[in-house]
């Protein structure tokens, strides 16, 4: 196979570098690090049962399925991905310290290894609960400076900035193609696993989101523990042409949000996991360092939106290491929408037959 014209992630990162001329290259080392272990996930993921990698994690020591800190039952890619990002990042000298959706704890660069500036945050694999079923699911990674003592123990407090602070957010996709997306600041571009040079290769330049949509997602199941703003905005999408909104809406939920980004990158849509009174005890369902943040980060380097309904995402301040938060993202006029909705008067009461005693949600 010929070497085509496009531009390796390599190449990419050097072009972007010498926009800043006193830049040591501890960046572009960081990046292509994240990608090398997006590419064995990758490969892990493409094997699945022929290497024995579907079903839970069992612990050794219990012979029982192991739970991580939030309390999910952890599949054998779940660990086997986290360990990739570990081993990949863990010696280069680029980071401070790294934090897992999969670990309790910030994890320590070991003493061997000389520490950087950066910090690395990561979902290592979103949407594993569609793994045995061979639905698409991704990796999520997120890079902030460290702000904490030069070469000393990183603490929790180090990674607690607000979504605005990213250095750079990306996402890795193992769907039929593998992709990797990648923010830096500038705008969002995609690449694409090309399997037989083993290389990520530039395929989609200056991703924009369309401003409007017709499509939306979210978990139906949850709808009789929404927010009166989110069922009024489902229930006027669902009513179609003869609805408030005069144009039909289609639904997608995939249960991957890391699928469900890339749909909305590509061809535009607005997504949901709403703040809800399901579990009075978490405001939202999704991780804010691990999830929200990074995906948040591309959607509006994109130029879509994303808020928590409330307000804006990017502008929260983490409280903790595994904080979860209500998400909206996609199409900016869409979220725009149901922030308003958010924010009109709580004496405008939404009444919907769609949602009624005899609606089509029962309450």
């Amino acid at each position: 196979m010929p070497i085509t014209k496009r531009s390796t992630l390599t190449q990419y990162l050097i072009e972007e570098r010498r926009r800043y001329p006193g830049a040591d290259g501890e960046f572009n080392s960081l990046v292509l690090d994240v990608a090398l272990a997006c590419k064995a996930i990758s490969n892990a993921v493409a094997q699945g049962e022929l290497a024995g990698l579907h079903g839970d994690y069992v612990e050794a020591t219990t012979d029982t399925s192991s739970t991580n800190i939030q309390g999910e039952t952890q599949k054998k890619l779940d660990v086997l991905s986290n360990d990739y990002f570990i081993r990949t990042n863990e010696w280069s000298g680029t980071l401070a310290g790294m934090a897992s959706e999969e670990m309790e704890h910030p994890y320590q660069i070991p003493s061997q290894y000389p520490r950087g500036k950066y910090l690395l945050v990561f979902d290592p694999l979103d949407g594993s609960s569609n793994i045995d079923v061979n639905v698409s699911v991704g990796s999520i990674f997120s890079i902030l400076r460290c702000t904490g003592t030069q070469n000393a123990d990183v603490k929790e407090a180090d990674f607690l900035q607000p979504g605005s602070k990213q250095v750079a957010a990306g996402y890795a996709l193992y769907g039929p193609t593998t992709m990797l997306i990648l923010t830096v600041g500038r705008g969002v571009v995609g690449f694409t696993l090309d399997p037989v040079l083993g290389e990520f290769m530039l395929t989609h330049e200056d991703i924009q989101i369309p401003a409007d949509t017709q499509e939306f997602a979210i978990n139906a199941s949850n709808s009789r523990f929404w927010e009166p703003p989110i069922k009024r905005y489902i229930a006027e999408c669902l009513a179609g042409k003869t609805g408030p909104r005069e144009k039909e809406f289609n639904m997608r939920w995939i249960a991957s949000m890391v699928a469900e980004a890339h749909r909305i990158l590509i061809r535009g849509g607005v997504f949901m996991y709403p703040r809800d009174t399901k579990d009075p005890s978490k405001p939202g369902r999704l991780r804010l360092l691990y999830e929200a943040n990074p995906i948040g980060f591309i959607i509006e380097q994109a130029g879509g939106r994303v808020s928590t309904g409330h307000e804006a995402l990017l502008e929260v301040t983490p409280t903790s290491l595994h904080q979860r938060i209500g998400v909206v993202f996609g199409s900016a006029n869409e979220v725009r929408r149901i922030e308003s909705y958010h924010k009109a008067p709580r004496t405008e009461v939404f009444h919907s037959p769609l949602f009624g005693e005899r609606g089509l949600f029962r309450e």
